[in-house]
């Protein structure tokens, strides 16, 4: 997946002076982007402010680590499993 040349503040930054009226098509040309994208960005990114996004993204982590942890659980219990249901 490519990377985008803006941050998420910045793109939020970007909605907000389209919601205080200010064309997209402008926003867009001046950025060097096409309209398409702000559509995708505030589909996206629309209401949002910028201390929920970083909480958004804090969470996202944290549920990223908690589906590791789950992992490594089931593996663990399952190499238990069939390590104790081998007959000796």
């Amino acid at each position: 997946m490519k990377k985008s040349r803006f941050t998420e503040s910045q793109i939020i930054k970007v909605l907000k002076e389209n919601e205080q009226g200010r064309a997209i098509g402008d926003i867009a040309r001046e950025l060097g982007i096409d309209k398409s994208t702000i559509y995708y960005w505030r589909k996206k990114y629309g209401g949002m402010e910028a201390r929920e996004l970083k909480r958004l993204k804090e969470l996202e982590e944290e549920n990223r680590k908690l589906k590791q942890m789950y992992a490594d659980a089931s593996l663990d219990n399952r190499m238990l499993k069939d390590l104790l249901s081998k007959k000796f």
